[in-house]
């Protein structure tokens, strides 16, 4: 099972799935919740991130939208490639290639889709996935995206994994304000009901 902290054997993990095509979360287009939220979004300076973005779909919608200042993170380079063979003005100097946990930066608004499933459901992992959230956050800021609500499979050992809001409230509840999770209304079909939006506001 993936080391979250061994970066190395992680990029290689990811970067063999985009290698072999075996990329079953990438629905081609930004997901319907998100694309959405971003609708609703008036302040175009806001500074964005996107970590374990993949292809980004959100991103490129984003910088369509005029918002610059958007940051794509992930620990397989060949997304970030991929992104900006779509988007050739997309600045280069906001791809970041890196593993999450090691990245530094004061985001206004981070997007999550996909990405909190993506590695070894420890309790340990989970709890410092949603510190690093808070860390890369400016007070206020948002967390906001998509977590997978369905049960964990005995023995599984590869992504994605899920979880359920009761699970992921105990990561959240003493470092954020809950704004919301709730399940998703307007989920693609194939994840109707296996989706909890969520809005986590940095109040410290």
């Amino acid at each position: 099972m993936l080391d979250i902290n061994d970066t190395k054997d992680t990029q290689n993990f990811w970067s063999q799935r985009y290698v072999q095509g075996t990329t079953g979360w990438d629905i081609g287009y930004p997901s319907t919740p998100l694309k959405e939220y971003i609708d609703r979004l008036e302040d175009k300076q806001l500074r964005i991130l996107l970590p374990g973005a993949g292809n980004a779909y959100e991103a490129e919608y984003l910088f369509e939208q005029g918002f610059k200042q958007v940051f794509v993170l992930d620990i397989a380079l060949q997304p970030l490639e991929a992104l900006q063979a779509r988007l050739p003005d997309f600045p280069q100097d906001q791809l970041v290639h890196q593993n999450f946990f090691e990245h530094e930066g004061a985001y206004d608004l981070i997007l999550e889709q996909t990405f909190f499933c993506s590695f070894p459901p420890s309790k340990e992992n989970r709890r410092a996935y949603a510190q690093k959230m808070l860390d890369l956050l400016k007070p206020g800021g948002l967390l906001v995206g998509l977590w997978f609500q369905f049960p964990l499979r005995s023995g599984q050992s590869s992504p994605p994994f899920g979880g359920s809001k009761e699970e992921y409230l105990r990561y959240f509840d003493d470092l954020f304000e809950v704004l919301q999770l709730d399940t998703a209304s307007n989920s693609i079909p194939p994840r109707q009901g296996n989706e909890l939006f969520g809005v986590f506001k940095k109040s410290i």
